[in-house]
């Protein structure tokens, strides 16, 4: 258990935008949020999984939407706790602990928002250990837990509890509301117990992240290599360094989906990286060849700077290093690779594992 004031989210948020694998939301964006609900309200507890009572009544908060749209359309601040509270009540009961559904980006930052309003303690794990744009993909799906009921809200004050008969039906109506809420809402919802949290979550994310960050700030203070240092930290593999020649985005069906070609410098030069993602990058292609999938991490960093490029966030000009990093192993199961593997989002190609 320890306290998280808001200074220390600038090192985490950087880490979680580096693991959101593109998407996740602006991981900017999120700091600041969660920054001014932290000042009004105070800091925010976060606590080990192995801490968490095994009657506890734990809730995934998470903004679900196109992230293009995040950056123009910002949030009122109150859209979490109204998610919480409408799903409480379906419920019967209060929450105790809140967590992050994934750790990426802006849904990395967006339950310390919930957790200072609130005031409940926020769970050191995620259901992801990465970021995915459905809410199906997640790891407790594969212990039998569902993400229904779900309850969405957005900034005009909106609330929709969803009860469902399957996580890929949740999916589909809660995307379906999201839509013609402006693209972009904040969900409460998979509700688990303290006891199912250390087979159904990825350990210590928001830890790592904050580390992560750390470790990118400081090897950029020491003048040395900060994607070497995000690299080493997390057993990723350099796939490309390159500029950003051509970026096809689109924003359809509550995501942002599209295309990203990079063209090699220094020693890549005359080599060629694209790059295809859902919020999410899904499938790295270098000369033609693919060299990596989704359910692994498909990461673009800034190559001078180590900052995380959300897929929102890329265009034309930028010099950028892309790490592949290895997935958590239970999304390697034949039952992780169904829910998130590269078949699942059209791409005529099994798994393929990084490089070494």
């Amino acid at each position: 258990m320890r306290e998280i004031k808001p200074e220390q989210l600038e090192d985490m948020a950087r880490g979680a935008g580096i693991l959101g694998t593109g998407g996740g939301g602006d991981p900017y964006v999120g700091k600041l949020l969660a920054q001014q609900a932290m000042r009004e309200h105070g800091p925010v507890t976060i606590v080990d999984i192995n801490e968490v009572p095994a009657d506890a009544t734990v809730v995934a908060i998470s903004g679900m939407g196109a992230p293009t749209v995040s950056l123009e359309k910002l949030p009122a601040g109150t859209e979490e706790v109204t998610a919480l509270r409408a799903l409480e009540k379906t419920l019967n009961r209060r929450a105790t602990h809140l967590m992050p559904i994934e750790v990426g980006g802006l849904n990395s930052m967006v339950p310390f928002i919930a957790a200072a309003q609130t005031g409940l303690p926020l769970v050191d794990g995620d259901a992801m250990g990465r970021a995915f744009p459905e809410a199906q993909m997640v790891l407790p799906a594969l212990i039998g837990v569902t993400v229904a009921p779900m309850a969405v809200a957005d900034d005009k004050g909106n609330t929709l509890v969803l009860q469902t008969v399957s996580n890929l039906w949740t999916e589909r109506l809660a995307r379906t509301a999201c839509v013609e809420m402006g693209c972009s809402v904040s969900c409460a919802d998979t509700v688990m117990r303290g006891d199912q949290l250390a087979e159904s979550l990825v350990p210590a994310t928001l830890t790592l992240a904050e580390n992560l960050g750390r470790a990118v700030r400081e090897a950029r203070t020491a003048h040395t290599d900060p994607v070497e240092a995000a690299a080493d930290m997390l057993n990723g593999v350099r796939l490309l360094t390159g500029k950003v020649v051509d970026v096809q985005r689109r924003t359809s069906g509550g995501f942002a989906r599209g295309d990203a070609r990079l063209e090699g410098i220094g020693t890549d030069t005359n080599r060629t990286l694209e790059l295809s993602f859902q919020n999410e990058h899904l499938l790295a292609r270098r000369d033609g060849e693919i060299i990596a999938t989704t359910p692994d991490l498909i990461c673009v960093l800034d190559t001078d700077t180590g900052e995380p490029v959300t897929t929102e966030n890329m265009r034309y000009g930028l010099r950028v290093t892309v790490l592949g990093v290895p997935c958590d192993p239970r999304w390697l199961t034949p039952g992780g690779i169904e829910l998130a593997g590269p078949r699942y989002f059209g791409y005529e190609t099994d798994h393929v594992s990084l490089p070494t």
